[in-house]
């Protein structure tokens, strides 16, 4: 049987042009990885930045099934360096998944060291706890329950909305655990608030303002569940325009301001601009019309694939294509049952609707599935997608950005192997190095 390190090898070796920073970091992100329990956090009080659990679980396992890890929190993101394959600095999301074959650990001279097939491979770097995580809300509640930062400190992540309407079999996406992920955080006794208000995200940005002396935040996410009906009184556009109207009121040009929700109708989309925002993330999910229909039924059934691509060029003629930049999540265009099943397909699909959009000056981004095991593709998937499907869509990436001569989307941090910070797929790792 070959073993995991032989595939990386191979495929390192097939594709020279892909940094090899980027095929690592795409098997740990569709496969997740181990740590010892002397590699965990100590939560909310320790020298470590922990996990925040920001919008999905981004784990191979239930927090019951994850032992010591669902009561010491891992790390939010890990750094990895050196080791046989001479790796630059590589930002890698942290994915929980017991029976990996990478871990966590400590060498025999007591590094921090990441091993695969019990070989280690790289030191590890961990995120330390920023000041501002030191302090709390008026109320109690923290800063990373409220405003939790991920891609190394660059993005505050504020999810305003943690559930979606899309709610049940027939609506939710089949590759989704947002509901979830609520779901085992509330029945665990964590804190996990479900609607945020305000002046919560407003004092809790207040305080990483204050104590971000360097700066490193430089952008904000606002996003959530989609919105079907209302929230709070307010239907999805107003009710996180809201929130991007206060903050930049409050703090205005402090962070670039960026919204991921629903291809909305124009006339909503162009509120989120007048609101402050000025990056619109309104995610495609995945090309393949049948794939669509049938992974993303909710979406399907209420606005349809077909008008979700016009509102998306709709979008550009507001923000510029540039600022349009939605997400696609990278590999269950491989998801049995109903998935293409041979990476030359896949591929060719997915480099299908990169064209169509890239050739209007839209550049997509996307994110490496993680098989998630109470989503319907994730319990029949719990491999995902084939690393050799990962590796060849950077280098399908790399190629339609440049016969289109587009550049790194903005509001992502630098590019390039060695610089990027973009933990949840390696596209920003693969691109030509920029300062931001």
């Amino acid at each position: 049987m070959t073993s995991r390190t032989d595939l990386v090898e191979e495929l390192m070796g097939r594709f020279p042009h892909v940094p090899r920073e980027a095929v690592l970091k795409e098997d740990l992100l569709r496969g997740g990885l181990a740590f010892d329990d002397a590699a965990l956090t100590d939560n909310e009080h320790g020298d470590v930045k922990p996990k925040s659990y920001f919008i999905f679980s981004f784990d191979h396992r239930t927090l019951p099934e994850l032992g010591t890890a669902a009561l010491r929190r891992p790390p939010e993101e890990i750094v990895l360096t050196g080791g046989p394959y001479e790796l630059r600095r590589t930002v890698v999301s942290v994915r929980i998944n017991p029976s990996s074959p990478y871990r966590v650990g400590t060498d025999s001279d007591g590094r921090l060291r990441l091993f695969l097939d019990g070989r280690p491979i790289a030191d590890v770097g961990l995120p330390p706890m920023p000041a501002y995580y030191r302090h709390t809300l008026a109320n109690g509640k923290s800063v990373m329950e409220v405003a939790p930062t991920i891609q190394w400190g660059y993005l505050i992540y504020l999810t305003a909305f943690r559930v979606c309407q899309y709610f049940g079999a027939k609506e939710e996406c089949q590759y989704c655990d947002i509901n979830h992920n609520w779901r085992q955080h509330k029945q665990a006794g964590r804190p996990y608030t479900g609607v945020k208000p305000v002046d919560e995200v407003l004092e809790a940005l207040e305080i990483i303002n204050r104590h971000d002396v360097d700066r490193a935040s430089q952008a904000y996410t606002l996003t959530g569940g989609s919105i079907t009906s209302q929230v709070n009184g307010l239907a999805e556009a107003d009710f996180y325009g809201q929130y991007a109207q206060a903050i930049e009121e409050r703090f205005p040009g402090r962070w670039i301001g960026k919204v991921v929700a629903q291809a909305l109708p124009r006339a909503d989309v162009q509120r989120f601009h007048d609101y402050g925002i000025r990056i619109y993330h309104p995610n495609y999910e995945v090309w393949d019309k049948r794939l669509f229909e049938l992974y993303c039924p909710g979406k399907e059934r209420y606005v349809g694939r077909e008008e979700w691509h016009r509102r998306i060029l709709d979008s550009a003629e507001i923000f510029g294509p540039r600022n349009v930049i939605p997400n696609f999540v990278a590999g269950v265009e491989m998801a049995a049952p109903h998935g293409f099943t041979s990476v030359d397909e896949a591929i060719a699909s997915t480099t299908e609707g990169l064209d169509y959009f890239m050739s209007r000056g839209i550049t997509p981004r996307f994110t490496t599935w993680c098989p998630e095991p109470t989503t319907p593709l994730g319990r029949t998937n719990p491999q995902g997608a084939p690393l050799e499907y990962h590796v060849r869509l950077l280098e399908a990436y790399r190629a339609t950005m440049d016969a289109h001569g587009l550049s790194s989307p903005p509001g992502y941090g630098p590019a390039g192997p060695g610089r990027a910070v973009f933990s949840v797929s390696s596209f920003m790792d693969t691109l030509p190095s920029t300062d931001s």
